[in-house]
C-alpha cells in the first residue's frame, strides 16, 4: 500500500487520492512551497553549447546570480576560454563579476554585486 492511501486511512479518507491529475512534473518544478518569491536568485546552469552563454547572459540581465559548471567544456581548453573570455567582457559591460570557485564551477554575478576574492 503507497504512501498516500496510508495517510488517507489515518486521516479517515477514504476517497482515493490521483496525484497525477493534481499536479505535472513541470508544475510542480515552478512550485517552490518554502520560499517566498524573491528579488533574486542563484541559478546553478551547466554550459553544454554555446547557446547557454546566452542563457547566462539573460539571467544576468535579470539580476540572478549565476553559479556556471563548465566540466563539460573543460575537455576543449580553447572552446573554454573563448567562454569564459565572452562571459568576463559581458560581465564587465553590466557591472557584475566573475570567479572560478573550483576546477569545475565559475560564479557570476550581475550589475553591482561583487566577489570577494581575497581572504583576510
Amino acid at each position: 500500500m503507497g504512501i498516500f492511501q496510508n495517510l488517507s486511512k489515518a486521516f479517515g479518507s477514504t476517497k482515493e487520492l490521483d496525484v497525477d491529475a493534481f499536479m505535472s512534473a513541470a508544475e510542480a518544478e515552478q512550485v517552490d512551497v518554502m520560499h517566498v518569491e524573491a528579488d533574486s536568485y542563484v541559478k546553478p546552469i551547466t554550459l553544454q553549447v554555446d547557446g547557454d552563454i546566452k542563457l547566462v547572459e539573460e539571467e544576468l540581465k535579470t539580476g540572478n546570480i549565476v553559479l556556471l559548471n563548465i566540466a563539460s567544456y573543460a575537455r576543449n581548453p580553447a572552446k573554454l576560454k573563448t567562454a569564459v573570455m565572452a562571459l568576463r567582457h559581458f560581465v564587465t559591460t553590466v557591472n557584475g563579476d566573475l570567479a572560478r570557485i573550483d576546477e569545475d564551477k565559475i560564479l557570476l554575478t550581475p550589475g553591482k554585486v561583487k566577489i570577494v576574492k581575497k581572504r583576510k
